[in-house]
């Protein structure tokens, strides 16, 4: 990894979280679920590790922030899929369980970040 504003042990751990959402679209497409659904889980997934990744190399403070938004909206996405795939009967609960965990301690930690890059308000 590169010198970025992230530390490399975290960019590993988001990249990893992108790949398990994308086996289990790949999971979920050779069974013959819809496409649409399919695609979405793998796009919000891997798109919350390209944010990151991006915001690890911004040039600024606003853009830092900017692609951390992105990324905690993209990890918002991607919890919603996970559930509604859960919902349809799609894969147990119990597959997910651990992918959703490491969602939710991704989102506390973007959103530590925010917090703590954010600009102080005015008195």
């Amino acid at each position: 990894m590169g010198r970025g504003r992230l530390k490399g042990e975290f960019l590993e751990r988001v990249e990893t979280f992108s790949e398990r959402c994308v086996a289990l679209a790949e999971h979920l497409q050779t069974e013959g679920r819809f496409l649409r659904v399919v695609d979405q889980l793998a796009g919000a997934g891997t798109s919350v590790g390209c944010n990151i990744a991006e915001a690890s190399e911004a040039l600024s403070v606003r853009d830092f922030r900017k692609c951390l938004g992105v990324a905690a909206k993209e990890l918002a996405e991607a919890r919603f899929l996970i559930r509604l795939v859960v919902r349809r009967s799609w894969v147990t609960q119990t597959r997910v369980d651990p992918l959703l965990d490491e969602l939710e301690q991704i989102k506390r930690i973007v959103g530590a970040l925010l917090t703590k890059t954010a600009s102080p308000s005015p008195t």
